[in-house]
């Protein structure tokens, strides 16, 4: 299995090999390996995963080669970008056997022009005993968030650069509404909200759950809490983090993968659709790229069974508005933030 996208692309372009499948990614790509050279084995071919920075970057990438793919099937993009490219018109219709395994919630394009894979969702996390030595409960609703009781405890990766930055100004948009929001954000910043730049850095640098970092709540992923308890560096039984759930506070990212017009190699990128969707792949996605599977009848680890909390009710934003309307907010957020 072939990684990188970079100087590959030209060499790529138009390329008709029946035996080799290019999967175009994000940079988060990871399966066993174990299971894709058991797919090779299965289909005689190689796969070559053509990994292309974020989301955006991947469907931009794909929209600008359209007709003339440098891949087979995209694998990685969410809902925060679905409705751009179901508008270029970058994917070939298909429906794996497996979709019939998947709830209706996750199947967002009845005409199958994307499949759903996985989802993750993005909500707030707190440092369980930092909090107590506080004296504090954790926020009950992002409406807590703007109480100085929080003052300085709250730190967010920014929208503009950052994919659960975004998720995090939809939860708001989708909970306050269009009129709202800034209002919101305006307080949060004048509650000493901190902005980074990446994920990576509001948790690993500033999140006192994860870190030296001095504050105890991050906006992060629902499922952190039992990852902490996998990949600690020392045995633990409990994570010393948990998530907030509670309604309208968090919101769903789903992922999903298409095969896109132009491909000379139709067959394999339906066998590789089919491949995604089988329960081993389902249950394989959990330990390598911290997302959940979308088959109702895949099995989780037993630590993400004890210690994963799932919202029964996240934000909704639907993907259409979310496509016309995201450049503007973001603008927006960033002259509120910036002031």
């Amino acid at each position: 299995m072939a990684l990188g996208l970079g100087p590959a692309l030209g060499s790529f372009a138009g390329g008709s090999n029946e035996r080799v499948l290019r999967v175009m990614s994000h940079d988060s790509w990871a399966l066993s390996e174990e299971l894709v050279a058991q797919f090779e084995r299965d289909n005689g071919v190689e796969v070559e995963i053509l990994t292309s920075g974020d989301a955006g970057s991947a469907v931009n990438t794909a929209i600008l080669a359209k007709g003339n793919p440098i891949a087979d099937v995209l694998y990685g993009i969410d809902n925060t970008f679905l409705s751009r490219a179901l508008e270029a018109d970058i994917f070939l219709p298909y429906a794996p056997p497996g979709l019939a395994q998947v709830p209706a919630e996750f199947q967002l394009d009845p005409q199958r022009r994307v499949v759903p894979i996985d989802f993750g969702d993005v909500c707030l996390n707190y440092d369980i005993v930092a909090m107590r030595e506080r004296g504090l409960p954790p926020p009950a609703s992002l409406d807590e968030l703007v109480d100085e009781r929080y003052r300085g405890l709250l730190v967010v990766p920014s929208p503009v650069t950052s994919s659960p930055g975004l998720a995090f100004l939809l939860a708001t948009i989708g909970h306050f509404g269009e009129a709202d929001f800034l209002e919101f954000w305006r307080r949060l910043r004048a509650n000493d909200v901190l902005v980074t730049g990446d994920w990576e850095s509001a948790y690993f640098a500033e999140f006192s759950g994860a870190s030296n970092g001095s504050r105890p709540l991050v906006v992060s992923y629902g499922s952190s809490p039992p990852f902490e308890v996998l990949f600690a560096e020392q045995t633990i039984t409990e994570p010393s983090t948990a998530a907030i759930v509670a309604a309208d506070t968090c919101f769903r990212q789903i992922e999903f993968a298409g095969i896109l017009v132009g491909t000379k190699n139709r067959g394999l990128a339906e066998r590789w659709m089919d491949f995604l969707l089988t329960r081993e792949v389902q249950e394989d996605l959990p330990l390598n790229m911290f997302v959940f599977p979308v088959r109702s009848d895949a099995e989780l680890n037993e630590t993400f069974r004890r210690f994963l909390a799932v919202p029964q009710q996240p934000v909704q934003v639907d993907p259409a508005r979310i496509a016309s309307e995201r450049e503007r907010w973001i603008r927006e957020w960033r002259d509120v933030m910036a002031r």
